[in-house]
C-alpha cells in the first residue's frame, strides 16, 4: 500500500472513487484497483466503478480481470462505451479475435450515436483487433498450404521409391531389361525432380507474395474499417465510404464524425484520386477483396 494512502473506512464511494482516480494518474495502478474495489464495496451498482478498474487491469496487462470487470459494468449499462471498448481491447489480447470485433464496433457506433469524442482511439484499436483477425487467418493457411506441399514432395518421393523397390522386387528380370528399366525410372525421377523444383518454387512465390499483404489503413473507411468502394470527401478534408457517411448524417447527426464540423450529405464528393489509388491496389492485391 502506497504510504500516501490512509484510513479509508469513513469514505464514501464517490469519494473512493477520486481517491481512485488520483492513484491512477500517478500512475499507482495497484492502489487505484484497491479504492474502486472498496467503491464498489459500497456501491456495486455503479457501473463505472468497474470501469475503471478494468482500466487499472488493463494497464496492468490483467487481461481476464479487466474482462470481468467490463462485462459486470455491461450488466449493469450495455450501452456503457467505455465497456464495451475496454473489454474489446482485451479480448483482442486473449486473442478471441470476433468477439473483440463486435465490443469495439459496438463502442464505435455508441460513441458516435452519444455524439462522444474518442479521437481516434477506438478506431484505431477496432483496425488493429481487425488485422489481427486477418493474420491470424492467414497463418492457418499458411499452415494449410505447408502440409499440402509436404504432401505433394511425399507422394512424389514415395512413388519413386516404390516403383525402384517392386522392380528389384520381380522374378526372372534380366540384367539387360533391369538396366533398361532403371535408365526409364532414373529419367523419370530427373523430371520429378524438375517438376519438384516448380512446386516449391510456386510455393516460395505464394509465401512472398504472402509476405507483402496488407491493407494501408488510408485505403480503409473511417467507419467500417473495410476497403473503400466508393470514397468521398467532406469539406474537412476526411475521406468516408458514401453508404457509411450517408448513414451516419441519417441516423447520428449532420456533423463529419472525425472533426465534429457541420456537414451535409450536399457537401460530399467523390474522392477520384482516392478511387484510382484504391482500385490499383486491389488490381495488384486481388486477395484484398476478402481482407
Amino acid at each position: 500500500m502506497s504510504k500516501h494512502m490512509y484510513s479509508t473506512a469513513n469514505l464514501t464511494d464517490t469519494e473512493l472513487k477520486e481517491q481512485g482516480n488520483q492513484m491512477f494518474s500517478a500512475r499507482k495502478y495497484e492502489d487505484a484497483i484497491n479504492c474502486y474495489t472498496k467503491a464498489i464495496i459500497k456501491n456495486p451498482a455503479n457501473a463505472t466503478y468497474f470501469t475503471n478498474r478494468a482500466l487499472c487491469h488493463l494497464k496492468m496487462k490483467h487481461w481476464e480481470q479487466s474482462c470481468l470487470d467490463c462485462r459486470r459494468a455491461l450488466d449493469i449499462d450495455q450501452n456503457l462505451i467505455k465497456a464495451h471498448f475496454f473489454l474489446g481491447q482485451s479480448l483482442m489480447e486473449l486473442e478471441f479475435y470476433d468477439e473483440s470485433i463486435k465490443h469495439l464496433q459496438r463502442a464505435f457506433d455508441l460513441a458516435r450515436e452519444q455524439k462522444q469524442n474518442f479521437g481516434d482511439d477506438i478506431a484505431y484499436q477496432l483496425r488493429l483487433a481487425r488485422k489481427r483477425r486477418w493474420n491470424l487467418q492467414e497463418e492457418k493457411r499458411i499452415c494449410q498450404e505447408i502440409e499440402l506441399q509436404n504432401y505433394l514432395n511425399r507422394l512424389i518421393q514415395e512413388d519413386m521409391k516404390n516403383r525402384i523397390e517392386k522392380l528389384k522386387l520381380e522374378e526372372n528380370v534380366n540384367e539387360e531389361y533391369l538396366k533398361e528399366k532403371t535408365q526409364e525410372i532414373e529419367q523419370e525421377c530427373f523430371f520429378q525432380d524438375y517438376h519438384l523444383t516448380e512446386l516449391n518454387n510456386m510455393f516460395a512465390k505464394i509465401d512472398d507474395r504472402r509476405m507483402k499483404r496488407d491493407v494501408p489503413d488510408y485505403l480503409c473507411g473511417k467507419i467500417s474499417f473495410e476497403i473503400l468502394t466508393d470514397p468521398v470527401i467532406t469539406p474537412s478534408g476526411i475521406t468516408y465510404e458514401r453508404k457509411d457517411i450517408e448513414e451516419h448524417l441519417q441516423r447520428v447527426g449532420h456533423f463529419d464524425p472525425v472533426t465534429r464540423v457541420k456537414l451535409t450529405q450536399d457537401q460530399l464528393i467523390p474522392n477520384f484520386s482516392m478511387k484510382e489509388v484504391v482500385d490499383a491496389f486491389i488490381t495488384e492485391n486481388e486477395w484484398a477483396l476478402d481482407y
